[in-house]
């Protein structure tokens, strides 16, 4: 099978992505193999999208096959699963370890234990043969199966497969909206940065019953993300290239009404407008990640009590309420999902969410589609549709 995968040097450079042939995964007594129908492209995933190692006096080792966001169906269980079956459609919250011990695992918080490792996205090929989405198919350790039962979901009847593959960003905007802010119906949310996660924290707002509901973003997201914006809930667009941020949100909201602010963009001068323009007893829960030291005071916080909180990944409370909202129709995916590719075509994917002419890429496996699989199972006429 085909699979895109990252490698590492002995010093533990990363390099950038290969496309390159691989055995298929073996199916351990504890395991499942699912059968890949469509998996998207992160933003995390563009983070290696440039890198390379140039140095050839390192030596280069497999680090992962990449891809967390994804979904399939099964079709080879071990011979110790009982809960799972051949023929389930199933979405992976990319789970792959563990350790089952800390206080973030007896919370069941697995996504913030500090052990842990992702399908597709950390280096852990040597671990469990580092199964991710960008490949024909992914082993689900049957380890993280005992210890997390939900590390995979059944996909309900009517959603499709491209649908539940970005069920990540859509729970991580419901954690970061529904479960860690304070936000009440009748109240005003702005939103920064216009990536999935900034548009799925749009929706969530939405359907928790905000009134304006601001999305700010630059000049670069006017064509394509901010008429997307708009289609999925947003009552305004700012333009932070061109307009003054913190003036034009509080002529739309009213300082009392502007309780909440959702940071997904990770700009320091973000987070400074954020502060900015909250009212008093305000929060920012910050989605997105920058790595520049903050250049202004934060003193801010303490004088009107607005509270910063972090926001990382999501629960099982996340999943189990955001697939009811996919499949109910509240949740909107289809107007994100900008470019179908096969995967044999990943660089014109990766190009398109580097320039932002793309909101959501979604690959599927492109080749040997009409062979007998290694598993056993017929391609159908309709083996690879969305």
């Amino acid at each position: 099978m085909k699979a895109l995968t990252r490698y590492c040097s002995d010093q533990g450079e990363f390099g950038g992505y290969h496309y390159i042939d691989l055995e298929a995964p073996v199916c351990g007594p504890d395991d499942i193999i699912i059968k890949l129908k469509a998996a998207a492209i992160c933003g995390a995933d563009m983070k290696h999208w440039y890198a390379d190692l140039n140095n050839e006096n390192h030596s280069q080792e497999l680090d992962s096959i990449r891809g967390h966001e994804f979904s399939g169906v099964i079709v080879k269980v071990g011979e110790n699963v009982k809960d799972w079956k051949v023929g389930q459609r199933v979405v992976s919250d990319n789970s792959g370890q563990a350790c089952g011990k800390c206080p973030a695992c007896e919370r069941g918080d697995f996504m913030l234990c500090e052990h842990r490792s992702g399908l597709g996205l950390d280096h852990n090929y040597k671990v469990f043969g580092g199964s991710g989405g960008f490949t024909k198919y992914a082993k689900i350790p049957g380890g993280i199966l005992k210890l997390h039962p939900h590390a995979i979901w059944e996909i309900p009847e009517g959603v499709k497969y491209e649908e539940a593959a970005v069920l990540d960003p859509i729970a991580n905007a419901y954690k970061a909206v529904a479960q860690q802010s304070s936000l009440l119906p009748g109240q005003d949310v702005v939103v920064f940065g216009t990536g999935p996660l900034g548009l799925f924290s749009v929706q969530i707002a939405r359907i928790m019953g905000a009134v304006n509901i601001v999305m700010v973003g630059l000049q670069e997201d006017v064509e394509t993300r901010f008429p997307i914006a708009r289609q999925v809930g947003a009552t305004h667009c700012v333009n932070g290239s061109k307009e003054d941020v913190v003036k034009r949100c509080l002529e739309i909201c009213g300082r009392d009404n502007l309780g909440l602010v959702i940071e997904c963009s990770g700009a320091n001068i973000a987070m400074k407008q954020a502060l900015e323009m909250l009212r008093p007893n305000g929060e920012v829960v910050r989605v997105g990640m920058g790595f520049k030291p903050l250049e202004f005071s934060i003193n801010n916080i303490t004088e009107m009590n607005k509270s910063i909180i972090g926001h990382q990944a999501y629960d099982s409370t996340s999943w189990r309420e955001c697939i009811r909202l996919l499949k109910s129709g509240a949740v909107q995916v289809q107007p994100m999902i900008t470019h179908r590719l096969g995967l044999s075509q990943w660089k014109e994917g990766f190009k398109a969410m580097a320039d932002k002419s793309a909101v959501k890429v979604i690959f599927h496996y492109d080749e040997d589609d009409k062979d007998v699989a290694e598993y056993g199972e017929e391609a159908t006429p309709n083996d690879y549709e969305f």
